[in-house]
């Protein structure tokens, strides 16, 4: 059996993994991928999935489009006493990381909470630090209303007189044109398409782990769009937008707040907001009462090829 075929089996038997970690996740935003596994014994410690890429003759270890993190995971045996975690997951991603394609350019983003630097510097890889903000679901709803800014409480009331909110997939392609949008006027480079979006749309909803909500006036103008993912543990902010014409915060406010009830509901623990290292978006996710986390991306450029392709077309 190969390593795909045993953590495919993992995934459908264990809960925990996370959605940008399984199988039809891969499938979906990587033309082919394969999966390291370490072992403990009959355990398996830990594996760490990763796309096979090759481009103008280059192995490439890069995160995949729209998937904010990959792994390595860990899995703690149960009756590990917790003084021995430390070592416990530093021996795993050491044996994972030497299973990995030795590939001359990384860009590789992490799992929030994976903290073991060295072993990455040994391997002569950049460790560069991204943020995102994680909210406990655990509280009661007027505990996370009160956790909130003063500011968002009073934009999610007023917006609740001013919008309805419904499920409504359909409106992929306005998403789409708001963040192309709100992309083009910072500068950004754009580097999917809506055909990307439908693909991931699709297999989600295949997998019920998807809604698209969206916030309209009465007279059916769309104000904003949150695209809500989730897995057995955490819901995730996958993509927004606001109508450029309208820059409704307030409905963007309530949009939040509605899949964030929605997953306490599910029975989801956390919800990753996905910060962003962009100022504004930070401040507005920071209002809402989550906890920084931090993550690392790994990266390195040993290609000659690849250095004059990124001088050139970025």
């Amino acid at each position: 059996m190969s390593n795909k075929d045993i953590y495919k089996k993992l995934c459908s038997q264990r809960k925990g993994i996370p959605m940008f970690c399984q199988p039809w996740w891969l499938d979906t935003v990587c033309k082919s991928w394969d999966v390291a596994i370490a072992k403990k014994g009959e355990h398996i410690a830990g594996a760490w999935v990763y796309p096979v890429e090759t481009k103008l003759g280059v192995t490439l270890l890069r995160t995949p489009m729209l998937t904010p993190y990959l792994g390595p995971l860990v899995f703690l045996p149960h009756d590990l006493k917790e003084s021995n975690n430390d070592s416990y997951e530093h021996d795993t991603i050491a044996d994972l990381i030497k299973q990995l394609p030795k590939a001359p350019v990384w860009n590789l983003a992490l799992q929030p909470g994976v903290k073991q630097a060295g072993i990455f510097k040994q391997q002569k890889l950049h460790a560069q630090v991204q943020q995102t903000f994680l909210l406990e679901l655990k509280e009661d709803e007027q505990t996370l209303l009160t956790n909130m800014k003063d500011a968002v409480r009073r934009n999610i009331r007023i917006a609740e007189s001013e919008v309805t909110v419904t499920n409504s997939p359909e409106h992929l392609k306005d998403l789409y044109k708001f963040q192309k949008s709100t992309l083009e006027k910072k500068g950004k480079s754009f580097k999917y398409s809506l055909r990307d979006l439908q693909r991931i749309m699709d297999a989600a909803k295949a997998n019920n782990s998807t809604a698209l909500w969206v916030a309209k006036t009465p007279d059916k103008r769309i104000q904003a769009i949150v695209w809500a993912m989730w897995d057995d543990t955490t819901s995730y902010y996958f993509m927004g937008g606001q109508n450029p014409d309208t820059n409704s915060y307030r409905a963007m406010s309530l949009l939040l707040w509605h899949t964030m009830r929605l997953a306490k509901e599910r029975g989801n623990s956390i919800y990753d907001l996905e910060g962003s290292m962009d100022e504004g978006v930070e401040r507005f996710f920071r209002n809402f009462g989550g906890d920084r986390a931090l993550y690392i991306v790994l990266s390195k450029n040993k290609s000659l090829v690849w250095k004059l392709k990124q001088s050139i077309f970025g």
